[in-house]
């Protein structure tokens, strides 16, 4: 089942002479469940792209459809929503709330939605994120790879159509980078959560299902 289409997709900065195109009339679909690698050097637009899927920016034209609904007719209170409860960010520099404990950061989507989550299914990411001896721990308290294992626990927990992670190796050691990755296909696996991952590492690509390569805003590589 087709779970994100994107048609015709453009993101324009600036005007005249100074004008940049960082996305330029992008179209590609992913299915429910497949794990995306998008992958181009530093510029090529793979950020402004991943910001675009996840209703982050508003494009300059094109649509971006999630379970069928075109993300960029919804005013902005509504884009807001519907990031929190179906898009889950996970970035390079984790975005951990320091004064919350490892518990907290994970649940926050749900609180600010006053949703509960249910103690055993809390437990099972604990488990699954290896954290269940760190869940009162603040982020200070945590190893880079930890801490984005606590960042890959928060962009679950609402169980979104999409995770996007943009670079979340690009922070961590060797040995951290390949745990991050195991467990963002386990979770691919385990949850039949879709991911579209961005990285610049071709080693790190390999894991997903299919790869988009990207350069100067446009798709070179699709397969």
């Amino acid at each position: 089942m087709e779970i994100l289409k994107v048609e015709n997709l453009t993101k324009k900065y600036g005007k005249n002479e100074s004008e940049v195109i960082a996305v330029n009339n992008m179209s590609f679909s992913v299915e429910s469940g497949e794990f995306i690698a998008i992958v181009g050097s530093s510029g090529s637009g793979k950020s402004t792209l991943l910001h675009l899927l996840g209703g982050v920016d508003r494009p300059t034209s094109g649509k971006v459809f999630v379970n069928g609904k075109d993300i960029y007719s919804l005013k902005d209170d509504e884009l807001a929503i519907f990031r929190r409860r179906e898009v889950g960010l996970i970035y390079q520099f984790y975005n951990l709330i320091p004064i919350l404990n490892v518990e907290e950061n994970i649940t926050l989507p749900c609180d600010l939605d006053r949703k509960d989550v249910p103690k055993e299914e809390l437990d099972e990411l604990l488990k699954v994120l290896g954290l269940e001896n760190r869940r009162k721990h603040l982020p200070n308290e945590l190893s880079g790879g930890q801490q984005q294992r606590v960042a890959i626990g928060r962009a679950l927990i609402n169980h979104p159509a999409i995770v996007l992670a943009d670079e979340p190796t690009g922070n961590l050691d060797s040995k951290s980078s390949d745990e991050i990755v195991q467990l963002l296909k386990t979770s691919n696996k385990k949850y039949n959560q879709t991911i579209i991952m961005i990285t610049h590492n071709p080693e790190i690509a390999k894991v997903a299902d299919r790869i988009i390569r990207i350069e100067d805003g446009k798709i070179v590589e699709n397969k």
